[in-house]
């Protein structure tokens, strides 16, 4: 195609000052469509990262255990319909063998970021006559921050590696009416007892956590749990947390060992947020879709009621090609003035978002970033569905013949 000439611009945006009103009502519909778009692309990502960085706070991208055990036939031979005894699984706490051997394996598997050896067990908290259920978590806070940031949640105390230091949430603290500096004592299934200091409260904005984690010294831990010199568990974090699953997978190939990954973990909650996108998708089609209609249809309006005009001028020697481009140059301009609208409400939208959508305690329900790069790509993608859409009426009006056209 030739480059655009000054007579081929001027004619396109005289064609679409005569018909000024209809000019103006299809850039307001491609503007609508375009902040709909822009503000449910913002919207969505906004909060999949809220709800990633939400879970990640607590949970570790990928967990590896001890290999799973299976229940064992206690006879081999058995009566035709006599059902198989069977030895049930071992319910006691089993550490991971040669953990150190398999961390430093971990850490240097790409995308992995931090690894943390930990020791988990259930147990129960008491103070005085108070006593709730717990889940004992070992750690080393050098190994263990860089994969939760636990250091970050602190609203009371601090974080200290004492013997008999314990660090706990909110919610427990609350059921046990205990603050910091008081004393509490941990039993386990099997007996083992040890009385903690509170030296650290924390709040991971999650309830159920607040209630039931307890963090102690990984050595405290190994004793109080009966793992001496062992770990229950190593806590990975990666550089991608969506690539996650195909980072465990390696893991899982390399050692005989149970890798669980968070999106293995949180499969229904997957299955939904993919669910969400395939409709936003959709629904963004669909604007786009009307968007382009809307264009093509004040096109062939433009074209019917400019039939004698078009005539004229190909009488005058302007060529189909000629014709042609002025008719993609109206589409291309209302697709790219639209999106310039469509931009500016987007915007206005997402300030309002933030404005409006607060929680009880005045924080933002969940952070909308404004990335210039959706901006961008809703100009490109309006410019091209306004050229697109001007294709058909352009090549009808570059084929009508002049004597026709100027007799109708």
């Amino acid at each position: 195609m030739k480059r655009l000439s000054i007579f081929e611009v001027i004619v396109a945006f005289r064609f679409m000052r005569e018909g000024l009103t209809q000019t103006l009502l299809i850039v307001l519909g491609v503007g609508l469509g375009g902040g709909v778009i822009i503000f449910m692309s913002a919207a969505l990502a906004g909060l999949e990262g809220n709800v990633v960085r939400r879970t990640l706070n607590f949970l570790a991208p990928i967990v590896i255990l001890p290999p799973e055990q299976v229940a064992r036939p206690l006879r081999r031979d058995e009566p035709a319909g006599v059902a198989a005894q069977v030895q049930p699984r071992s319910q006691q706490l089993r550490s991971i063998d040669q953990w150190q051997k398999i961390r430093e394996q971990v850490e240097r598997t790409p995308g992995v970021t931090a690894v943390a050896p930990v020791v988990s067990g259930p147990g129960f908290a008491l103070r005085g006559d108070a006593s709730r259920s717990v889940s004992i978590t070992g750690i080393e806070p050098e190994t263990y921050f860089p994969v939760i940031p636990l250091d970050k949640k602190i609203v009371a105390g601090r974080i200290t590696a004492g013997p008999t230091d314990i660090t706990i949430g909110t919610e427990l603290a609350k059921d046990l009416g205990a603050e910091v500096g008081d004393k509490l004592r941990l039993i386990t299934a099997t007996g083992a007892n040890t009385t903690f200091t509170v030296t650290g409260i924390y709040d991971f904005g999650n309830k159920g956590v607040n209630a039931r984690n307890v963090y102690v010294p990984l050595r405290s831990a190994q004793s109080l749990l009966d793992l001496t010199g062992g770990v229950s568990a190593m806590e990975v974090r990666v550089s991608d947390p969506f690539a996650a699953e195909r980072i465990a997978e390696g893991i899982r190939a390399s050692a005989d060992l149970q890798v669980d990954s968070w999106i293995r973990t949180n499969a229904e909650f997957f299955a939904a947020m993919a669910a969400q996108i395939m409709t936003n998708t959709l629904i963004r089609m669909f604007v786009g879709l009307t968007v382009a209609l809307g264009i093509a249809s004040v096109l062939v309006v433009s074209v019917i009621q400019k039939s004698r005009e078009i005539g004229i001028l190909r009488a005058m020697g302007t060529s189909r090609a000629q014709i042609l481009r002025v008719f993609l140059i109206q589409g291309g301009f209302m697709g790219l003035a639209g999106s310039v609208l469509g931009s500016l409400l987007a915007w206005g939208f997402l300030m309002l978002w933030h404005t409006v959508a607060r929680n009880a305690d005045g924080t933002p329900m969940f952070v909308i970033e404004i990335e210039p790069w959706l901006f961008m790509a809703a100009a490109i993608g309006a410019l091209l569905v306004g050229l697109l859409a001007a294709v058909v009426p352009a090549r009808r009006a570059a084929r009508l013949d002049p004597v026709v056209a100027i007799r109708s």
